[in-house]
């Protein structure tokens, strides 16, 4: 481990050669199986929505910056294997982060995040890692489906190319994180999302309680939690 000058930041993460191939082919290595876009669109927006949640509700600009990073590379383990993504990338991030002179306590609550951003395995852990899992669990949306025959969807590719607006709202004034979703119910009813995506919503319930906020959930413009 080298001993930077300066903290990383997340300008130098999305520049390092390492990172972009990586999110370049755990993307390809995804589509050859089957699943949603998980490239840099995904890893780009997920780093925005984490830091975004972070200032909206306060939290310094460093720990914005934290949030952003790990968003940024909480998907690298899919290069490795889809199984065990989660701890595979926070080992992955860990060497490289590493390798640019992260400062070790930042370098452990990243790799923290990353390794519990999945609810399989995962937990909130800490504040950055709850801005994580919120913003993560938020990506549903049409332009992730890569399938092009909607006669072949199966329920993910349903749900996701039924989703045709989706926001994580953050109101600090109330403390509250609500996840609007417009769907298109003659692609695919409501009850639908709640079948895959209902372990995804108690997750993001107990990250926004983390960070002492209230989780909702809106779609088609009605509250649902």
């Amino acid at each position: 481990m080298t001993l930077a000058t300066s903290p990383v930041t997340l300008r130098e993460v999305k520049k390092n050669p390492l990172v972009d191939v990586y999110i370049h082919k755990a993307n390809e290595h995804l589509g050859a199986m089957g699943y949603t876009e998980h490239g840099h669109r995904h890893a780009g927006l997920v780093s925005s929505i984490s830091h975004n949640v972070m200032t909206r509700l306060g939290y310094s600009e460093r720990e914005a910056e934290l949030a952003a990073i790990a968003g940024y590379l909480h998907d690298l383990g899919n290069v490795v294997s889809r199984t065990h993504h989660a701890q595979i990338g926070a080992l992955l991030a860990g060497r490289i982060l590493g390798d640019m002179g992260m400062d070790p306590a930042e370098l452990a609550t990243i790799i923290g995040a990353i390794g519990n951003h999945e609810e399989e395995q995962g937990e909130p852990v800490s504040k950055i890692s709850a801005a994580v899992i919120l913003a993560d669990k938020s990506d549903v949306h049409r332009t992730r489906v890569r399938n092009t025959d909607l006669a072949t969807f199966d329920i993910h590719d349903r749900v996701s190319y039924a989703a045709v607006y989706s926001f994580l709202n953050v109101e600090p004034e109330i403390r509250a994180v609500t996840l609007e979703i417009t769907i298109e119910t003659e692609i695919c009813p409501v009850m639908e999302y709640f079948e895959i995506f209902l372990t995804r919503m108690i997750m993001s319930r107990r990250a926004a309680e983390l960070l002492d906020a209230r989780f909702g959930l809106v779609i088609n413009g009605a509250k649902l939690l």
